[in-house]
């Protein structure tokens, strides 16, 4: 049920949330982090997309293997300790955060093929294991900030839900964006009064793509007109759109991935039935989804959210003749689906990466001929990561509060607001999950010396 009361967060629930996984997740955990690690050691896949587009020069022996991986470390850093450990610590859910970007940082590292995957493995291992500690550990000391970071999880769903609306405004102007917000409002409303069982914001979502692509499409088609009538005017046809250049640029490149198809097959229906195991998530807010067993709302959620990648994960894999390790992002709500089914969630994920890298060829043509749309993964991209800045902060204050009433509330935003004038060293999406980890150790260290009273958190 997606009630409506305050805190229906997992803190009411109650519950810890510890990092449990069962011999088959282990299993299928380190095997997965194992083939990612030696797929990007043979540069046919790698996480990072700002890290993909070096995989040419890198392939082509224009940088050494230990410059991509000092790239791929600066880049990736922030996101494996900054977002990745805090979220899996709070739900119990791992996240390509903490799986994929280190594996991407170790198989570049390795200097023999054999001991990328070795790697991979161990770094699996560690985080099952030294995880499942640190948690068990943690929800042990007198101020439980672990539980506390559960208060993360309603602004991260909810909030998340708007930003279609965000994205219409940045591309389509501040009206359209003000009724994309409005219907989205309306919808989620509607269904947190008629649909209980429902989650409120999986629909609003969904209608607030469908409006961002309306709005796209249109200015297409208005711009496709108009050109056609200038051209007309002046007594002269309109060129057809010419993707013989793109064709030209990506054909190797896509001829590659196909080759090394078998590879990302395995590597597809690996991810699928992890996820169909219910202990991994794709997305920030999928994870408090997938934490709470909602598969299906869950899998609406990354299904739309993946439209705002597909333009960036297709033309860096074409460029560049490497695929991203968790392709198109589509793979993650194929497993959902198929759970609590392994095998249907391995051939969910095997199907989703064959389409995926077969039709890679057709995609470049098709953004040749839809700016708009590529435009539109822009704005998408940047509205997800504003929408979420505010929703973490917003559920980071609340866990100050659930650890420490006004103190904890006051430390977490200082040591935001502090990162802020200090230039930003720690990231802005993980600096305010990283400030509730800081604090929660500093209680904990002012309840041993007897300056602080722990507050028992409502079950």
């Amino acid at each position: 049920m997606y009630d409506q009361g305050p805190g229906a967060v997992a803190l009411a629930a109650g519950g810890h949330h510890s990092l449990s996984l069962s011999p088959t997740q282990i299993v299928l955990t380190v095997v997965i982090c194992a083939l990612s690690a030696l797929l990007v050691n043979m540069a046919v896949a790698v996480f990072h997309d700002g890290v993909r587009p070096f995989m040419l020069d890198y392939r082509q022996g224009r940088m050494k293997r230990r410059e991509i991986a000092t790239i791929a470390f600066s880049l990736s850093s922030g996101f494996i300790f900054g977002l990745g450990a805090p979220m899996a610590f709070s739900t119990g859910v791992l996240n390509p955060w903490l799986l994929f970007l280190p594996t991407d940082i170790l198989g570049l590292l390795a200097p023999r093929r054999w001991l990328a995957p070795v790697l991979g493995a161990a770094w699996a291992l560690l985080v099952i294991f030294g995880l499942a500690g640190a948690t068990d550990a943690a929800q042990a000391l007198p101020v439980d900030f672990l539980t506390a970071m559960q208060a993360l999880s309603d602004p991260v769903m909810y909030l998340f839900a708007f930003f279609p609306a965000v994205a219409i405004a940045y591309q389509f102007g501040k009206a359209r964006g003000g009724i994309a917000f409005a219907v989205e409002g309306l919808i989620m409303l509607a269904t947190a009064y008629f649909w209980k069982s429902l989650f409120p914001g999986a629909l609003a979502m969904a209608v607030g793509m469908a409006m961002l692509v309306a709005f796209a499409v249109r200015r297409d088609v208005v711009n496709r007109r108009t050109a056609r009538a200038e051209a007309a005017a002046r007594g002269e046809e309109l060129p057809v759109v010419d993707t013989s250049a793109a064709d030209s640029l990506f054909g190797e490149n896509a001829r590659r991935l196909r080759k090394y198809l078998p590879w990302l097959l395995l590597l597809g229906g690996l991810t699928g039935a992890l996820c169909a195991t219910g202990v991994f998530a794709g997305g920030e807010a999928t994870s408090y989804i997938v934490q709470k067993g909602d598969m299906g709302n869950a899998a609406q959620i990354d299904f739309y959210r993946t439209f705002g990648f597909i333009p960036l994960i297709g033309l860096t894999s074409l460029a560049s003749g490497v695929y991203a390790t968790n392709g198109m992002n589509f793979v993650y709500a194929a497993g959902y689906i198929a759970a609590p089914n392994l095998l249907v969630g391995g051939v969910a994920g095997v199907v989703v990466f064959g389409v995926e890298v077969l039709a890679l060829s057709q995609l470049g043509r098709l953004f040749a001929k839809v700016p708009s749309m590529q435009d539109a993964s822009d704005h998408i991209r940047n509205a997800i990561n504003q929408v979420l800045e505010i929703a973490v902060l917003f559920g980071s204050i609340l866990a100050g509060m659930h650890m420490g009433g006004g103190v904890g509330v006051a430390l977490v935003g200082g040591l935001y607001v502090l990162n802020e004038a200090m230039g930003r060293p720690v990231m802005r999406l993980a600096a305010a999950p990283c400030a509730v980890i800081l604090v929660g150790i500093m209680l904990n260290l002012a309840s041993w010396a007897h300056l602080f009273t722990p507050i028992k958190i409502a079950g």
